[in-house]
């Protein structure tokens, strides 16, 4: 027998096969992975939030008209009739949504009313369905990073979105409204950008973007991008021929699918804030239009890129004769009195540099370090297949955290769509500790590389902006660096006194509550005069109505509110009257209340808050430590 002169491999120890076992594990099973993922993060945001599941604390406003919305379809109430008319009655507010996000709540309280009752029944759909888009979000997330970066590091995805502050928040148990499900649906559209198969590719990034238009407008810079991304893709690379024209067709025929399904009755008209005739004209006719750009034999880039460009213009143009009532103007359709008076003070519709750091650093921090890894991944792989493969997704993540400077509510999608680039980082720096030997083993070199990258994420995302920094803003640093103005003093040490910001709160926390207002909801059925963002919750856990809430196309109601609490109690008179309303509610401190106070300081509001009672009002005892104030209308 030759001796060949090789020796046996050493035998693997306990430890090292276990290692392997798990890797193989984590990249072959990577869907069952990400469902226990799923699982645990559910289990333990509900944990988190028994507490509130168990009060029912709906505390956005938009959840709480969600939640309205459904139960009064269960009441009873049209599946095209989308009116609320508690709100501003007799008529009733339009509310510009549709019945897609109120299909996996609606069902889910079926399902528990049978055990549970009515009221439970609600609070276990309201907990559970902001978890479902979650679970969406997540296979999503795994699919695009397990593409871009290795096999098994979609688990270091899934633990860098947990530092995603804001993303999460829309998945968290109780945060019912749309939001969750159209990051979702953003993630699906990335993961169809990535995908090689071409038909599933289009019909990946067309239904995605259909089912985000159904729910609303808010995504529709991320849908004109995708459709950008897609058509450039095609003027470049002929052989993009099949991914466009599936994407042209899926999309031109989901959106007029979801149109005629979901679409309110009101939304029939040609109003510009949803998903109306003037959306369905201009996305059906673009997504036409590249389909049929697509048999064009244009064979060198150049013209295909003219033909890009002529179709994209003749869309804008067809917008724009067919709809002049939506271009150049706010989508919303709101008067500028009405923008001055209360939608400019909305916070998430002021630019990340108008916040204060407490603010911007933990927002920013995350799209930051991802907008960095996806530069570098891009330039480390510049001239290889899996450049063009990150190419959509870093500009995905670079065009959300531009937008960050226009409003601040597209900081979810910024954090989410950041997460490849900074797993991308986080990789890199496993590999350098595995290839340099500074750690044994995969698994303890990888949760070192997670940390080291986790640790400048959670930091961001902490409240760690020094308390004598936290309300100032990019402006007051630039004005400290040229000695315009000078640095804040520390705080001095002991008891401090309560500040305007604690008493707003303090109040934003006891007026929603269930206690707060049981002694109002045992009043005989009423119409309330009251705070516009207390309008909703006020008519989710009483059987009262009001006049206000929140939503722009009762700007009419919005600002008859905005005039009666600025103006003179005579003014008030005359516009609580004309609506009809038997009392009138204030809750001294909320966030809305102090801008009448400060920007009204003789108004209406201000003056009742400070005790002045007009004699066409009278005085409603409530309990004594009642966070309200309620005055019956007595003539």
């Amino acid at each position: 027998m030759t001796d060949t002169g090789l020796q046996p491999p050493a035998p693997l120890s306990l430890a090292d096969r276990l290692e392997q076992m798990f890797d193989r594990f984590v990249a072959t099973r990577w869907k069952l992975v990400t469902l226990l993922f799923w699982i645990g993060t559910a289990a333990v945001l509900i944990w988190q939030k028994q507490n509130a599941i168990h009060w029912f604390a709906l505390s956005d406003t938009d959840d709480n008209m969600r939640f309205d919305q459904v139960r009064d379809w269960l009441g009873g109430q049209g599946w095209y009739d989308l009116r609320q008319y508690r709100l501003n009655p007799p008529g009733g507010f339009s509310i510009h949504w549709s019945r897609l996000v109120d299909l996996p709540i609606a069902g889910l309280i079926l399902a528990f009313q049978p055990f549970v009752g009515t009221q439970e029944a609600y609070r276990f759909a309201c907990a559970l369905a902001p978890t479902l888009p979650m679970l969406l979000a997540f296979l999503m997330m795994a699919v695009v990073v397990r593409r871009l970066v290795s096999k098994g590091s979609y688990v270091v995805a899934l633990a860098l979105l947990l530092c995603a502050g804001n993303a999460m928040g829309m998945w968290t148990p109780l945060r019912i409204d749309h939001h969750g499900w159209q990051l979702a649906f953003l993630m699906m559209t990335v993961a169809g950008l990535t995908e090689p198969d071409m038909r599933r590719s289009g019909a990946m990034i067309a239904l995605s973007s259909a089912l985000s238009l159904v729910i609303g407008l808010e995504m529709l810079p991320y849908v004109a991008f995708a459709g950008a991304a897609v058509a450039l893709h095609w003027a470049w690379d002929a052989r993009e021929t099949e991914r466009m024209r599936t994407y042209g067709l899926v999309l031109a025929v989901t959106t007029a699918l979801g149109f005629l399904i979901f679409a309110p009755n009101d939304n029939w008209r040609a109003v510009c804030d949803a998903l109306s005739p003037v959306w369905l004209t201009t996305v059906s006719a673009a997504a036409l239009l590249l389909v049929t750009i697509s048999f064009a034999p244009a064979r060198h880039p150049a013209a295909r890129l003219a033909l890009v460009l002529a179709a994209g213009a003749a869309a804008g143009t067809l917008y724009v004769l067919a709809f002049p009532q939506c271009f150049g103007h706010r989508l919303e359709g709101i008067p500028p009195e009405v923008e001055r008076l209360w939608l400019s003070h909305v916070s998430e519709a002021r630019p990340i540099y108008l916040h204060p750091l407490s603010t911007l650093v933990p927002m920013a921090t995350l799209p930051f370090i991802g907008a960095v890894g996806s530069l570098m991944a891009m330039w480390q792989l510049r001239g290889t297949r899996k450049a063009a493969e990150w190419a959509p997704v870093s500009l995905f993540a670079l065009f959300a955290t531009a937008l960050l400077f226009w409003q601040i509510r597209t900081a979810p999608s910024a954090q989410m769509l950041s997460v490849p680039g900074a797993t991308w980082l986080a990789w890199r720096i496993y590999l350098r500790i595995e290839a340099g030997g500074w750690v044994p083993g995969r698994t303890i070199g990888a949760a070192i590389a997670l940390c080291a990258l986790a640790g400048v994420v959670v930091a961001g995302g902490l409240d760690v902006v020094p308390a004598r920094f936290a309300n100032l803003k990019v402006a007051n640093l630039w004005a400290i660096a040229t000695g315009r103005e000078k640095l804040p003093k520390a705080a001095t040490p002991g008891k401090k006194p309560k500040t305007r910001q604690d008493l707003t709160k303090l109040a934003n926390r006891r007026c929603p509550t269930i206690p707060a207002l049981a002694p109002i909801g045992k009043l005989p059925p009423a119409t309330f005069f009251t705070l516009i963002d207390n309008g909703p919750r006020l008519i989710t856990l009483t059987h009262h109505r009001a006049v206000a809430g929140p939503y722009h196309r009762n700007w009419q109601a919005i600002l008859d509110t905005e005039h009666a609490f600025r103006g003179t109690p005579d003014q008030a008179h005359a516009i609580i009257a004309g609506h009809h309303a038997d009392y009138v509610l204030i809750c001294p401190h909320m966030s809305e209340a102090t801008i009448y106070e400060v920007e009204a300081p003789g108004g209406f509001y201000a003056k009742l808050s400070q005790g002045f009672v007009p004699d066409w009002l009278a005085r409603v005892p409530l309990p004594a430590n009642s966070p309200y104030q309620l005055f019956r209308v007595t003539r």
